[in-house]
């Protein structure tokens, strides 16, 4: 049986009072004209005295979060998703049955109020009550005031009391969806076309991750919960669709940081007859055109470091950015007839480990890159030239085969998009799958399965092609300048309650 404090007994005394006077207690449509920002941008700059000849009457709704009773005067606030507004009530506006009505308000109700917009003497816009209608009654209290949910855990296991208490939380809320549709105007104008592809699936291509797995019923089979959108997307082209995006929610079966949740959303993008170039030039105008349409600057303060996206931004090989902070030059490694005993040595000096499928040169490029170079890169950073062991998507450098034709992009240390030149040949396709399969049976549980029927799609010919995919949380981060990822994500994922019991 369900325990109540007194403060939550109070408030189910209080319902029944408003259900003996014959209000619905948990409300009926009602039809409001104003939102609080629309009351402040409309009468904000109108002086106190100007009001007494005015009769601007409007109707707002929203939950009670101040209450200042004062007899047979109060004021109080209310506050809808735009802000906060101060209402005025009296008894000689509303009547005497409206305002003992109103007296049994607590903070955290919901009402709608009707009248007119006024000034107070110190200068608050307010709207005095003429109408007063209880709509919801909120049976448990809100946090305290000033401090609201001060565990963190809890901020986001209730968003719900989370959106209600923290205006910043509330507001990265509305930025998101703001981003997201900048990104989708800013796509059609290129041309693409935004589509939906299966989030089952058979198989585990289109990156190197561990997946969630569930089992299908009817067909008595296993399938994964998808952890990249590109196949799919690769087989529209094919299919003569040529621009193709998808936004959509991913799942990889890893760990949570600040930085990582297990389901995410992943925006990817090919286009044929692009390339790597294209994804870049591409990249750099999206960020800029966020920036510019949704914030109005450049510059934000992220993770404690000032980002500038304005100007043009930085484009270096991962070996070249591995020489500028170890003087080690992988290229002249890569080119001695011993090179793997090389690497090998270099990465035993350097105390990094290496995993039995890790044991060629380009993954240990890769170690390196990821020990001595990934969080020095801070300011808008293209990163490209990765060792083709490594992305077995992407189309090998036609100058030099032992790297491929992929950037990624770094901001304040962390990965914000993974780009390529296609691989489009279907022979070096099933070669790369099969050399997954190598590196599984080596203990690499991330590895590709072969996707056989994207062979054959790859068979009928698809258009050279760049591709790149988004982490549309990460960038959310940046833009909206948040440490953790679980502030951009209303709902997070958490550990069970009963974990930390």
């Amino acid at each position: 049986m369900r325990e109540f404090t007194e403060q939550e007994l109070v408030r189910r005394e209080k319902l029944s009072k408003i259900v003996d006077l014959g209000i619905d207690p948990f409300g009926q449509r009602f039809d409001r004209d104003s939102f609080a920002s629309d009351i402040v941008e409309k009468y904000g700059d109108i002086e106190h005295d100007e009001f007494e000849n005015r009769n601007d009457i409007v109707t707002i709704a929203g939950r009670i979060m101040f209450i200042r009773k004062m007899g047979k005067a109060s004021f109080f606030s209310i506050q809808d998703k735009t802000g906060k507004m101060q209402v005025y009530i009296s008894i000689n506006d509303v009547g005497e049955e409206k305002y003992e009505l109103f007296k049994s308000a607590d903070l955290g109700d919901i009402v709608g109020v009707k009248g007119k917009v006024m000034k107070t003497r110190t200068g608050e816009l307010t709207v005095k009550c003429l109408e007063y209608t209880h709509l919801v009654k909120s049976l448990r209290p809100l946090p305290e005031k000033f401090h609201g949910l001060t565990d963190v855990e809890e901020r986001y296991r209730r968003r719900y009391v989370d959106l209600i208490m923290n205006e910043d939380a509330k507001k990265v809320a509305f930025e998101r969806p703001r981003i997201i549709n900048c990104i989708r105007s800013f796509m059609d104008g290129k041309g693409y076309t935004e589509v939906e592809t299966p989030v089952l699936t058979t198989l585990l291509t289109g990156a190197s991750a561990r997946p969630f797995v569930t089992h299908h019923n009817t067909q008595d089979l296993d399938m994964y919960l998808r952890i990249a959108l590109e196949l799919p997307l690769k087989r529209l082209l094919v299919g003569g669709m040529e621009a193709v995006y998808e936004i959509g929610r991913v799942f990889r079966n890893e760990g949570m940081d600040p930085k990582h949740n297990p389901e995410f959303t992943l925006m990817e993008a090919y286009l044929a007859y692009g390339n790597l170039e294209s994804m870049m030039d591409q990249t750099e105008e999206m960020f800029k055109k966020i920036a510019n349409d949704v914030y109005g600057r450049y510059t934000f303060n992220w993770c404690g470091d000032e980002i500038n996206l304005d100007g043009k931004w930085k484009r270096i090989s991962m070996t070249d950015a591995i020489k500028e902070q170890t003087g080690i030059d992988f290229v002249e490694v890569y080119n001695k007839d011993n090179a793997l005993e090389e690497a090998l040595k270099l990465a035993e000096e350097h105390h990094i480990e290496v995993q039995e499928h890790e044991r060629n040169v380009g993954h240990i490029i890769n170690l390196f890159f990821e020990k001595y170079v990934e969080e020095t890169l801070i300011q808008p950073t293209f990163l490209y030239g990765h060792p083709v062991e490594i992305s077995p998507l992407t189309k090998k450098n036609p100058e030099d085969p032992r790297f491929v034709d992929r950037f990624e992009l770094f901001i304040g240390g962390k990965e914000f998009a993974n780009a390529y030149t296609e691989l489009n040949d279907p022979i070096d396709q099933l070669e790369r799958f099969e050399d997954q399969l190598k590196e599984r049976d080596l203990g690499n549980d991330e590895a590709n399965d072969i996707d056989m029927d994207f062979i054959e799609a790859l068979e009928y010919g698809m258009p050279p092609a760049g591709g790149i995919g988004y982490g549309i949380d990460r960038l959310c981060m940046l833009f909206t300048e948040s440490d953790s990822i679980r502030d951009v994500i209303l709902f997070p994922t958490m550990k069970d309650r009963s974990v930390n019991k």
